[in-house]
């Protein structure tokens, strides 16, 4: 048996209709709205590709730069540098910069930062690449690397991350 109603016939019609003005009005609502793309996150995936290009330099005791070498303060200083951020040279200070972050926040470009003694000189940095990655450089006898902070040694050390935010310029 086959129902029939008086809006049956009308609203087939009016599907199609009904349907292409909402393609339609969703599709100019693309074309109006641009997506709001932060400048900082550009910003930080340049210290990223610094910290990148510097994978396999050696590592070196009070080392600050590429061609003799670097610890891990004077790698995250370095890297921060070449985008023209000015930060502390000791971990320990570099831990006081910028704004926490939540490990589920991160960002390319923000630091990662370890306790690897358990003691206030043990203190560790590295700079977050991302996928649950990060590059630093390690210990005496190793070279920068880049590494998952999900390895088992990197969990139990880590204490927190901070984002390192550029002031604005004086008005």
């Amino acid at each position: 048996m086959q129902h029939s109603s008086s809006h049956g016939p009308s609203r087939r019609r009016a599907a199609p209709h009904l349907l292409g003005l909402l393609a339609l009005l969703m599709l100019s609502g693309c074309a109006i709205t641009e997506p709001v793309v932060p400048d900082r996150p550009q910003k930080k995936a340049s210290v990223t590709q610094a910290a990148r290009s510097q994978i396999g330099v050696p590592y070196r005791s009070g080392g600050d730069n590429p061609s003799s070498g670097f610890d891990c303060s004077g790698l995250v200083q370095w890297c921060y540098a070449t985008q023209g951020f000015k930060l502390p040279r000791r971990t320990e200070d570099q831990l006081r910069v910028g704004v926490p972050v939540e490990k589920e926040e991160l960002i390319s470009g923000d630091l990662v930062f370890f306790n690897v003694s358990r003691k206030r000189w043990g203190l560790h940095v590295g700079v977050y690449s991302g996928g649950g990655r990060f590059i630093h450089s390690p210990t005496p006898g190793s070279r920068v690397r880049e590494e998952s902070l999900y390895e088992r040694y990197w969990v139990r050390s880590y204490i927190g991350a901070r984002r390192i935010i550029k002031p604005a310029p004086p008005q």
